[in-house]
């Protein structure tokens, strides 16, 4: 399969807090996790054609991930196997300040990825190329990897997507920071954070955000705002999206499901503001469910939810 959406980064198996039991028992779900592959298989799930970049430990979570990919349609022609290294684990706890994660993925297969291991053909033939912080914060490798791949789709005429997705615990604010806008002045769609351009920049009015990163080069910017939803911008327009109201059980995963959900939907020919509106429903419908994955919704259940039927 060639893929139109080609994503990159660090997959991690997931083992996601439930609710204590009554006798003082805390049991784990098991599932997947790592930030572009949740936004591959939300993409996959809007019906898109998506390819996955990375390497898998030759071990239980590297064959969970790719019995994933299987049963979700994510091409895995671009995904190496190593006996060297092995795929990184998360642990993701509840309470009422949120949910909080304990990583487990130093020296992961993902992590010793370099620019050698890249399929240039594969990234030449895609329609889109997708990246996030973490896919560059996680080793200098990988962090050369990703700004070489992004050279290859450029050259070729590829569309560019970045998630910033800081993580403290990777790399400190400026070298983050440094790396990241470098990386987003050569892209064509930037998905920033609120939260996590307040650590990078410190900026926190909304506005102030869209102008910074305008500036750098993208020709459209969708600021993911949680709660309050997501803002939009070009150099000619700029539009709120609200968020869709849900009985919120676990947001793991919800900017990646809003990331993949809307680039499925630039792919398959909306504008921006259509397919901004359409990912804010789905990152809602994803925060119903416990774990990373498996509460994504398919686009059935987006539009009738879009509908007023869900």
């Amino acid at each position: 399969m060639t893929a139109d959406l080609l994503c990159m980064g660090e997959p991690m198996l997931e083992f996601n807090q439930l609710p204590l039991q009554a006798d003082g028992t805390r049991h784990y779900l098991e599932g997947h996790g790592g930030d572009t592959s949740n936004a591959a298989i939300a993409a996959a799930r809007q019906g898109a054609r998506v390819g996955y970049i990375t390497a898998l430990g030759i071990d239980m979570p590297g064959d969970s991930f790719m019995a994933l990919w299987e049963r979700e349609r994510v091409d895995v022609s671009t995904v190496i196997r190593t006996d060297r290294w092995q795929t990184g684990v998360y642990f993701v706890t509840h309470d009422e300040r949120g949910h909080h994660f304990l990583h487990y993925r130093a020296n992961s297969a993902a992590a010793m990825y370099t620019p050698a291991d890249l399929p240039e053909r594969a990234i030449a033939s895609a329609r889109m190329f997708y990246v996030s912080g973490i896919s560059q914060g996680i080793s200098t490798t990988a962090t050369d990897a990703v700004f070489a791949a992004i050279d290859m789709a450029r050259r070729n005429g590829v569309q560019v997507a970045y998630d910033t997705n800081y993580r403290p615990r990777l790399w400190p604010p400026a070298r983050a920071a440094a790396v990241i806008h470098a990386a987003m002045a050569q892209v064509d769609w930037a998905l920033p954070g609120v939260d996590d351009v307040a650590a990078l920049t410190g900026l926190t009015d909304p506005d102030a955000i869209l102008d910074f990163y305008l500036r750098l080069g993208p020709q459209v910017v969708v600021l993911k705002m949680g709660e309050s939803g997501a803002y939009l911008a070009t150099p000619h327009r700029r539009v709120r999206i609200p968020r869709h109201e849900v009985h919120v059980i676990d947001a793991t995963g919800a900017g990646d499901t809003f990331c993949g959900s809307f680039l499925a939907r630039i792919l398959s020919g909306d504008d921006p503001e259509a397919a901004a509106r359409y990912a804010s429903v789905a990152a809602a419908l994803k925060c119903t469910g416990y774990g990373a994955v498996a509460p994504i919704p398919r686009a059935a259940e987006v539009l009738a939810a879009i509908r007023g039927e869900g």
